[in-house]
């Protein structure tokens, strides 16, 4: 009798853990592949921040005007494409592929300009000028590098989500 109630237990794990684990899937998407692998970003941290941007949205249109799944305004996608030296063409913001290669691209330039992961990512949501004022000031940064303290609660609210995104993507896949 404890062997069969040994048993029954073990399948019910098993099948829960399968239901989550697929369940996470549709959560936790991996859609544009080959843009994403094609970008030479970390995987797991472009689809956190489509998550938290768009929530896998490609028509998703912010109050400020950010369009599609990565949320770029149109003066950010500009701004991409100038620096990258490719066409820029705003009524394709919404194609996934497109934002997805141009959001990878301002990551990218923004990881390059703010070497601290968390900075990086306050600048995506709050802007690049935003957060360079911040690393001024040494209420919010004591090396000019790092934030300490992110004055926006949004910002806050938006990189801690991205971090754990990025976990939950590093655990299941």
């Amino acid at each position: 009798m404890k062997v069969r109630n040994f048993l029954i237990v073990c399948a019910l794990f098993f099948v829960a853990a399968i239901a989550l684990y697929f369940g996470v899937k549709t959560r936790f998407p991996q859609p544009y592949r080959r843009e994403v692998e094609d970008s030479g970003m970390e995987p797991f941290l472009v689809y956190s921040v489509i998550k938290a941007e768009s929530g896998f949205d490609e028509r998703a249109v912010s109050r400020s005007g950010a369009v599609g799944l990565m949320q770029l305004r149109p003066s950010t996608a500009q701004f991409v494409c100038e620096r990258a030296k490719i066409p820029y063409d705003e009524a394709r913001l919404k194609e996934g592929e497109y934002n997805v290669r141009l959001g990878c691209l301002y990551l990218e330039y923004l990881l390059g300009r703010f070497p601290v992961l968390e900075t990086a990512l306050a600048a995506y949501n709050a802007g690049e000028g935003t957060v360079s004022d911040w690393l001024k000031d040494p209420s919010c940064s004591p090396d000019g590098l790092s934030l300490a303290r992110i004055p926006y609660g949004e910002t806050r609210a938006y990189v801690k989500k991205v971090i754990n995104f990025w976990k939950i993507y590093e655990f299941y896949y």
